[in-house]
């Protein structure tokens, strides 16, 4: 997998529409102080679609709310370390095809060779400041929901 040396951030966020016809992603304030991003400098982004829910958008905000993760005192270091077995389960998939999951505090763990569902042990390969990379050293049968 070849992710840019110059990776700055990855995190989620919405697009809003703002009243002037124009549209706005908001950094989260948590990304500025890590010191990676700089406040009125000018960043090029990616943008990575997430697949459309079933689930009502105010629905989704109010579980989002109610995560405990959410409530905790921000951490400075990433909540991963290298040689770490993880298990996750992929979320979305990136520009690449690379599976992406969520760990502690929304911390991004991007795992090639994955789809949408899998659930999966990783071992962490790099780790970096908003995001880690892992391998897949395990794959767990899908629940038959």
């Amino acid at each position: 997998m070849d992710v840019s040396e110059t990776l700055k951030s990855l995190y989620t966020a919405p697009i809003e529409h703002a009243d002037d016809g124009t549209y706005q992603i908001s950094v989260p304030e948590r990304e500025l102080a890590a010191g990676t991003l700089t406040e009125g400098e000018t960043y090029r982004i990616a943008l990575i679609s997430t697949p459309k829910s079933n689930t009502d958008t105010t629905e989704s905000v109010s579980n989002h709310e109610a995560d405990p993760d959410e409530n905790q005192p921000e951490h400075n270091e990433p909540p991963v370390t290298e040689g770490e077995h993880r298990d996750v389960e992929i979320e979305h998939l990136g520009d690449q095809g690379d599976g992406i999951a969520k760990v502690e505090r929304g911390y991004v763990v991007i795992v090639p060779d994955t789809s949408v569902g899998d659930r999966v042990t990783v071992k962490v390969q790099q780790v970096r400041e908003n995001v880690a990379f892992g391998e897949v050293v395990d794959r767990h049968p899908r629940s038959q929901e």
